[in-house]
């Protein structure tokens, strides 16, 4: 059996630190995109966006913290893990992310404004 994920996209959220155990674990969100096309009887099918949750531990979690910001983009390979809770209002919650194993960053957004 395999569970694996490979993923490029952009950063869409500034990464959330907390400590589990005092390992440091870092959160955001990731985006996806499927580009337009055209099926062969002439339908459209418009771009398509995908938002993951995105898990990252220990000395990947402090380098998120550090260097990823909205916009960059990411190469990412982890695997899939759903974990499911009951909220204060008794809801069951279900939350599927990824939980990574290894990264490139690929492109950082550019800047804005006047450079000195």
């Amino acid at each position: 059996m395999v569970n694996k994920v490979i993923l490029v996209g952009n950063v869409g959220t500034i990464p959330e630190m907390r400590y589990a155990d005092k390992r440091p674990v870092a959160r955001f969100r990731l985006a996806t995109n499927e580009p337009p096309r055209r099926l062969p009887n002439g339908v459209e099918i418009p771009e398509r966006t995908e938002w993951h949750t995105i898990v990252m531990w220990d000395e990947a979690a402090l380098n998120a913290e550090r260097y990823f910001t909205k916009g960059t983009k990411l190469y990412i390979e982890g695997k899939l893990r759903t974990r499911e809770w009951t909220d204060r209002n008794a809801i069951t919650r279900r939350e599927t992310s990824i939980v990574v194993d290894s990264y490139d960053i690929l492109a950082r957004p550019a800047q804005t404004g006047n450079q000195s």
